[in-house]
Formats: C-alpha cells, structure tokens, sequence
C-alpha cells in the first residue's frame, strides 16, 4: 500500500512540475495585446482554463498522497534507530593504592605590632596658566 502510495506520489509531483512549466506568465499577454500571433491551439481564451483545472486536480492529488504517506508513517513505526546498538554495562575501575600526602602548614610572617597606617598620596593640580 505504501509503495503504490509513493509511487502515484511522484508520478503526480513530476506531472505538476510539468504542468506549471507548460503554463505563461501574467507578462506573456501584452505581447499579443500589441499585435502579437494570431495563431491559437486553444481558441481566443487560450488554454488558461484547462491548465488551471488539471493543476487544480494535480495539486488535490499531490497534497492527499502528502498527507496520507505522512500519515502512515508516523504510525506504522514500531521500532527505534537505536536497536541494533548494544549497551555494555560500565566498567568499575579498581582503586590504586596510594601513599598518603602530607601537605605542609603555611608559613606564619611576624608582622610588627605597631604599623603606621598608609597614607592615600594626594593628587596635585597642575597649575594655570595665563
């Protein structure tokens, strides 16, 4: 069923390419307003009715095979991408032995009790000029 589907799917997707690459631009109808060929397949309207009424049923058929194959496969999946990957139970690494690391105490710096406090130094102005 899905490959039929698929199959009508693109016969319809390169008819509706087809189909729009057949049909003129809005532009294309000043040229005959001017003196432009007389000879028409399609008589005065030219084939701008047919054209539209196919692309119309073409579009139909190209959104419905869209929808339906959209449809069908978001709900005929069981499984996932990830099944055929084997999951290995992590490995526990074994605890190497170590001598045990002794960290020095920090050196204590004698300060002298009484410190003067630091003075801020005073910015000076330079001086005017006049």
């Amino acid at each position: 069923m899905t490959t039929l589907l698929i199959i009508i799917h693109v016969i319809v997707c390169l008819f509706l390419i087809a189909i729009v690459l057949l049909q003129h631009g809005k532009g294309a109808d000043m040229g005959a307003t001017f003196g432009g060929s007389s000879q028409t397949l399609f008589g005065t309207e030219g084939p701008v009715p047919l054209l539209n009424k196919i692309t119309t049923l073409a579009a139909i058929v190209f959104m419905g095979t869209s929808i339906t194959l959209a449809y069908i496969s978001a709900n005929q999946s069981t499984g996932t991408v990830m099944e055929d990957v084997k999951v290995q139970a992590p490995v526990e690494q074994q605890a190497v032995p170590t001598a045990p690391v002794t960290i020095p105490a920090p050196e204590e710096k004698e300060e002298p009790a009484a410190a003067a406090p630091q003075q801020m130094p005073v910015e000076q102005k330079p001086e005017q000029k006049q």
